[in-house]
């Protein structure tokens, strides 16, 4: 058992045509109040897009479902907590539906949050959306606006016991106008206590599913991952990493969608056994402690770094899910 520093991942992208987005250029700019709760989640947030048929459609549908699974081995495996559920819709296109649990017997904190957003976004929210931003704006002229579509399920969850490690995932699809498409995401874990077989196990699971999609992924999404999570101003990694992968394209979408779909829903196989192992382990006050410094550094990346943080934040972004990632407690010294 050792105490840990941090780690992480990167990104790059193709191209491929897509049905062109209904937002324009001069759609307006999306503002901080226009996220209205609603008292049930509807059929789809994909309102007034494409039938059951489009990829926008499925994404969300398989995301949703994804959603369901893991909230409901979480409640299982903690016993006590329970999730709370905030459904809303965002009046310039699209919604979302939230699930924080607080205060439970396991997990001191854990969210998993699906957004539907559509639109339009100012030019600098799409180079946080991608490393392929810059380009992607080629020709556009200075202050235009770039339509936009984004379907993403993301969670973090952070156990009470020391001893059990931290977890995030994000599994995204994204169009712009101009036939412009491509798939996201990863899973990573961030422990403050290292126990070697639980990290083979982690990392086992999504290295399984990486050779059987393709032989180069996992050491290509795992080198990602490890050079993404960097807290650049700390010269610190953010936990042991994972895997992540950004602007994805390059294949057929259901292809795309087919590894999306088995790497979110690897989530509860990959991660709740670890913590169910460690959940109950004896510690101290100073390795209690140590967890929340390690927590602290979780907030500065967050805040600092996160392309999710700074994609939500350029685009409007509804504020409780966007910070939904940040621990209840955390210290810096």
């Amino acid at each position: 058992m050792y105490k840990l520093a941090l780690l992480a991942a990167s990104a790059s992208a193709l191209s491929r045509p897509a049905t062109k987005l209904s937002a324009t250029a001069t759609a307006p700019a999306p503002t901080w109040d226009d996220h209205v709760a609603i008292d049930a989640p509807p059929e789809t947030l994909c309102k007034g897009l494409d039938g059951n048929d489009s990829m926008r459609r499925k994404f969300e549908v398989m995301l949703r479902a994804a959603q369901n699974k893991i909230t409901s081995a979480v409640e299982e495996l903690d016993g006590e907590g329970t999730f709370k559920q905030d459904v809303w819709e965002r009046e310039n296109g699209g919604g979302g539906i939230s699930r924080v649990m607080s205060g439970g017997k396991v997990f001191e904190k854990a969210g998993v949050s699906l957004s539907v957003v559509y639109g339009s976004m100012p030019q600098e929210a799409l180079a946080s959306a991608t490393e392929r931003g810059v380009d992607r704006a080629a020709g556009m002229k200075p202050g235009e606006r770039v339509p936009f579509f984004a379907c993403g399920l993301s969670s973090v969850m952070h156990p009470r016991n020391p001893m059990a490690p931290t977890m995030h995932f994000n599994y995204r699809y994204f169009e712009t106008d101009g036939g412009v498409w491509w798939f996201g995401g990863g899973t990573d874990i961030t422990p403050a206590y290292l126990f070697e077989e639980d990290m083979k196990h982690f990392h086992g699971t999504y290295k399984e599913i990486c050779d059987k999609h393709d032989p180069e992924y996992y050491a290509k999404f795992k080198k990602w991952a490890d050079e993404y999570f960097v807290i650049k101003h700390r010269g610190e990694t953010r936990g042991l990493g994972g895997i992540f992968f950004d602007d994805q394209n390059n294949k057929d979408p259901d292809t795309h969608f087919a590894f999306s779909e088995e790497c979110v829903n690897a989530v509860t196989e990959a991660y709740l056994p670890v913590v169910a192992k460690r959940k109950d382990s004896p510690f101290t006050e100073k390795e209690k402690e140590w967890q929340l410094m390690r927590r602290g550094r979780y907030v500065e990346f967050n805040l600092v770094y996160d392309r999710g943080t700074v994609f939500g934040l350029k685009t409007g972004g509804r504020i409780e899910s966007i910070l939904m990632s940040l621990p209840e407690t955390a210290r810096w010294e």
